[in-house]
């Protein structure tokens, strides 16, 4: 399983906004989008969503591991999403989905994905904790426990070492500091005021991105015809939009950006 656990040591372990099932897939595949190896132009989010509408992709015990398929060869990837109060997402146990996997799966990548869910099904025949998903308050736990399910699987020897190892540099970190809970992720939430002929009023706490996204002339248009706006590294998904007296709207987003580091 070694995407997930490159997933995990990479800060692709998010909390996600809300327990709408396919908010989250969106959110998740966009995440994806914005991995810099992830060819532009990608629709991850269109794959992801038209094969759930086909296939529910629960495993149950809590999880899910929903995918795209692309016609190109590179690294298999995920995203790790956690609801702390759980996903309505039809899964066969009827148990909400706590934790989703999103895998982007390349041509050349299909027998290691294959290989991945099973080993990862198998855990959790073997060793899954319901309880502690429902309970845990934080995604330091979540992450441990996502660690000790990798490494359980006697099948998994290669991987164990790997895990632990993880697990040590994260509680040395923890004695140091409290983990960030995205350590490559940023993401912001910013509300937009427009109207007609008017000039879009961006409220935001980071005044980097405000200023940003004050200078775009394609900022509205984007949003509201693809549901996202991408510049600088940035992808300003649009989550709600409400319309007003006067001819004015409002758009509520979430910034998503991954942080490269050296």
């Amino acid at each position: 399983m070694d995407s997930l656990l490159d997933a995990l040591q990479e800060g692709r372990l998010i909390e996600l906004p809300d327990n709408d099932k396919f908010d989250s897939l969106q959110f998740l595949a966009h995440i994806i989008e914005a991995i810099p190896s992830v060819p532009n132009g990608t629709d991850v989010e269109g794959l992801v969503l038209a094969r759930e509408k086909n296939t529910n992709t629960a495993l149950g015990k809590g999880f899910a591991c929903p995918h795209a398929r692309v016609p190109y060869d590179e690294d298999l990837i995920c995203s790790v999403g956690w609801s702390p109060t759980g996903i309505d997402y039809g899964a066969p146990d009827n148990i909400p989905v706590h934790i989703i996997i999103m895998y982007l799966v390349p041509d050349n990548q299909r027998n290691h994905y294959l290989k991945e869910i099973s080993l990862l099904a198998k855990a959790l025949q073997k060793n899954s904790n319901i309880e502690l998903l429902r309970t845990a308050k934080d995604l330091n736990v979540v992450r441990n426990y996502l660690l000790d399910l990798v490494s359980s699987s006697k099948d998994m020897v290669g991987f164990e070492a790997r895990a632990r190892m993880i697990q040590l540099e994260t509680r040395d970190t923890q004695a140091q500091q409290k983990i960030k809970q995205l350590s490559d992720v940023l993401i912001e939430p910013v509300t937009i005021v427009y109207g007609l002929n008017q000039r879009p009023i961006v409220l935001c706490q980071n005044k980097e991105l405000v200023e940003l996204l004050d200078k775009s002339t394609q900022l509205i248009e984007s949003i509201n015809t693809k549901g996202f706006y991408e510049q600088n590294g940035w992808r300003i998904i649009k989550r709600n939009s409400s319309d007003y007296q006067a001819n004015r709207s409002m758009l509520e987003c979430i910034a998503v950006k991954l942080v490269v580091k050296n």
